[in-house]
């Protein structure tokens, strides 16, 4: 099995930073692609951003010039920075992972838990 576990979420005024992390633990054979998404209550859950193990990125109109996805290969680690933080960005945060298990295996979607991101104004 895979696991992810998120970390950096908390409280923070507008037009400040937060850095969530992600990493992926377990049986891994090969992470692809990660990403973050959000949900506000009730809202459905959309995209933030993206990376593939390349390093190619897609974020989410809302965010594009405020968040920057990166990740580390090595630790199966994928960060978001969040910069200039508004209360629209008041959400849980998920990681997630497409990830395989062996060279064979198909390539299944892994969440974390989701950490609180809140931001006042």
């Amino acid at each position: 099995q895979v696991r992810l576990v998120e970390s950096g979420g908390g409280l923070v005024q507008a037009g400040g930073s937060l850095r969530l992390s992600c990493a992926a633990s377990g049986s891994i054979f090969r992470v692809n692609d990660m990403g973050w998404y959000r949900q506000a209550p009730g809202k459905q859950r959309e995209l933030v951003a993206r990376i593939t193990s390349g390093g190619s990125t897609n974020y989410g109109d809302s965010v594009k010039g405020r968040f920057t996805i990166s990740r580390d290969n090595a630790k199966n680690t994928v960060y978001l920075q969040m910069n200039s933080l508004k209360p629209e960005d008041t959400a849980v945060y998920y990681c997630n992972a497409d990830a395989q298990i062996g060279p064979l295996a198909v390539r299944i979607p892994y969440w974390g838990q989701g950490t609180q991101v809140t931001v006042s104004s």
